[in-house]
């Protein structure tokens, strides 16, 4: 009977113990949430949590829902996902646990879970609107990832430590440094941050040498970094200015963030002084970001005024006095209900933020912003792989181009942020061809002219080989015009289409000699007869616009026969023919003035020229087909091929004064 009593009582003993240990666990983690350090609370809630015994469900799940809390607050989607599930396994009351469970899976990019986590929160809150964001950013993160963007991501080497880096900015038009945000075991002070559970972030500087190559990273020089949280900096166009985010802990109550700046004196910077945007100090001020003309500073806050959440705002900094402390919300357009921070500005004005308020890939994506009007924007979320399933955030670009550097936890468990690269490769469409004689070699003496519906008006010369090579704009017409002294000119045109990336497009021109006869290829008549088939049309449509292209010339329409047939009937058949197509470009609307129709039959049989040679390897340059050199070939088809060569059509330019007095 003793030793039951004596058991009893040692049970009983232990489990006020536990409990008391777990009250005051709990209390701790209260304390610590209070003042927003949620590294401590949610260690001090895990070690409640650990003490509960699985029988005490209800304290089990809002000890659960508060460790939960505290990792999502603290960008710790992967533990934030076990804290939930806890929840709400054992019942928490609210649902709002399945949307942060939900959100937390689509963190950690577990599409399939946070889809069924999204479905069954809005079974119970059907027009939640942010719900139905999430549900909408799981079923498309998949495709956004099997699609990517054209940009190029690489986690950089040079601008990571060993603990988190974050918001990179170059120093206004300065590409040759960065400053970036960062916990690595310099950072002034020794306490670690009951927030973040890492060392209060400081300002650090990377600089470029000579080389092109990033240095090692360094603490700024000056007054800036202090033993607070020091980081997200910004800078006048002309660098001599830094905004920058202090978050000042307090043991006693929460102390909310604040924009201070500081000026630049050659390589150090100056005692910071508090940027006083509101008279509000119960909201936080974060993110700053100056407008590309130096008139606003933009920012992150939780004003009252703004759509819900965190909201980017903008506060004058220009010299209007009339506007001087004017203080403006984007308005619902940009902001959401969710959470808009990190603004910044693209090469072309853009505005850049990040957002969990949108429809994206998981916790915090990058979205651009461009102002249509003074009330619209074009808003675009900018995929994969600039964004994850992880919070993208803190992007800047180098000046002018679309290139630089932004911040990411994706991949990292712990949540801690790092920096890496990214180039969105140049859309070069390239146009390229040769000049050359019709039936002849290169031109290296050819120009072309250019001209575009976008204001395009220039020329150029080809290369020794008669090539050229020209940037053309996608979307853009062209209207070419190749020209050689001793030949007519010759035109192309060409649609460059508007596909991003490379791409190239090839036009040759021909220039038909106005000293030497020029063969129209592909003339066809029917057999025994002067009557054009209907597959010449398109030679003989690309006569006319010849002859339009170059209104001065005159010229020879020739018709040639073979030596079968009598003299007499060939004169007749090739006269014939080549009146029919004088006919036709006179129906085309050449003027007849221009054009002298002659049938020679057989008496000009073709002169070999050099590039006839080099494609029938039987044949010399300067060979003349006559009847008594094609009879001495023993192959049958060499023949053949050598009557077809003298069964040709031809036009010779006779002058090139054609009303030019007129």
């Amino acid at each position: 009977m003793n030793r039951l009593f004596t058991f009893a009582v040692t049970l009983l003993v232990a489990l006020l113990m536990t409990s008391c240990s777990s009250e005051k666990a709990i209390r701790k983690g209260d304390q610590a949430a209070a003042i927003m350090e949620y590294h401590e609370a949610a260690r001090q809630y895990k070690k409640a949590y650990r003490k509960i015994t699985p029988s005490d469900r209800k304290l089990r799940a809002e000890v659960a829902w508060k460790m939960g809390e505290c990792y999502r607050k603290s960008n710790s989607p992967v533990y934030a996902v076990g804290a939930y599930q806890n929840a709400v396994r054992y019942g928490y009351p609210d649902s709002t646990a399945l949307y942060h469970l939900a959100s937390a899976l689509l963190q950690k990019g577990d599409y399939k879970a946070a889809l069924d986590n999204f479905r069954a929160f809005l079974e119970l809150a059907p027009d939640n609107r942010m719900a139905q964001i999430g549900l909408q950013s799981a079923t498309q993160s998949a495709e956004w990832k099997e699609n990517p963007t054209r940009y190029i991501v690489k986690r950089s080497k040079e601008l990571n430590g060993q603990r988190s880096d974050m918001c990179p900015a170059y120093v206004g038009s300065d590409t040759t440094m960065i400053i970036t945000t960062s916990t690595r075991k310099e950072s002034t002070g020794d306490d670690i941050s009951s927030i973040t559970g890492q060392k209060c972030a400081d300002l650090y500087i990377t600089k470029l040498n000579e080389k092109g190559k990033w240095q090692k990273t360094e603490k700024i020089e000056g007054e800036v970094n202090s033993e607070f949280e020091d980081g997200a900096c910004a800078f006048t166009p002309d660098g001599k200015v830094m905004y920058f985010t202090r978050c000042i802990t307090d043991d006693q109550y929460p102390r909310f963030a604040a924009i201070y700046s500081s000026n630049r004196s050659e390589a150090s910077w100056s005692k910071p002084s508090k940027v006083e945007i509101s008279n509000d100090t119960l909201s936080l001020y974060a993110h700053p970001a100056v407008s590309p003309d130096g008139e606003w500073l933009y920012f992150t806050s939780d004003m009252t005024g703004g759509c819900g959440g965190l909201d980017i705002w903008r506060f004058y900094i220009g010299k209007n006095k009339a506007m001087e402390g004017v203080v403006e919300n984007l308005g619902d357009v940009i902001n959401t209900e969710g959470d808009e921070q990190f603004p910044t500005f693209g090469p072309k004005g853009e505005l850049f933020f990040s957002s969990n308020g949108y429809p994206g890939m998981g916790g915090l994506d990058i979205f651009s912003a461009t102002a249509l009007n003074d009330s619209t924007w074009s808003i675009s979320n900018l995929g994969a792989p600039l964004n994850s399933n992880g919070d993208d955030f803190g992007i800047t670009f180098a000046p002018g181009l679309y290139r630089g550097f932004f911040t990411s936890n994706r991949g990292d468990a712990r949540g801690w942020d790092h920096i890496y690269s990214f180039m969105l490769p140049e859309t070069v469409h390239t146009l390229y061809g040769w000049i050359y004689e019709k039936d002849g070699y290169e031109l290296p003496d050819g120009i072309i002219y250019m001209i575009g519906n976008d204001g395009t008006n220039t020329s150029f010369g080809v290369m020794k080989d008669g090539s050229y090579r020209v940037r053309v704009t996608p979307g853009v017409e062209y209207v070419l015009l190749g020209t050689c002294k001793g030949y007519l000119n010759t035109m192309q045109e060409l649609k460059a289409d508007s596909t991003e990336g490379v791409k190239e497009y090839q036009l040759d021109f021909a220039l038909p000699s106005i000293s030497r006869p020029v063969l129209i290829d592909n003339i066809f008549y029917e057999y025994d007869k002067a009557t054009l088939t209907a597959e010449s049309t398109t030679a003989l449509d690309g006569l006319v616009k010849l002859l339009e292209l170059n209104p001065n010339a005159t010229i020879e329409l020739s018709s040639h026969c073979d030596f079968r047939g009598s003299n007499s009937y060939n004169n007749r058949l090739s006269q014939a023919r080549a009146e029919s197509v004088v006919s036709y470009l006179i129906e085309k609307g050449i003027e007849k003035e221009r054009l002298t129709a002659v049938g020679y039959g057989e008496d000009k049989p073709k002169e070999v020229t050099k590039k006839m040679a080099e494609k029938y390897k039987f044949l010399k340059e300067g060979d003349i087909l006559t009847e008594e050199f094609i009879g001495k070939l023993e192959n049958e088809e060499q023949r053949e091929l050598c009557n077809g060569l003298n069964r040709r059509t031809e036009f010779q330019v006779l002058r090139m004064t054609f009303r030019l007095y007129e």
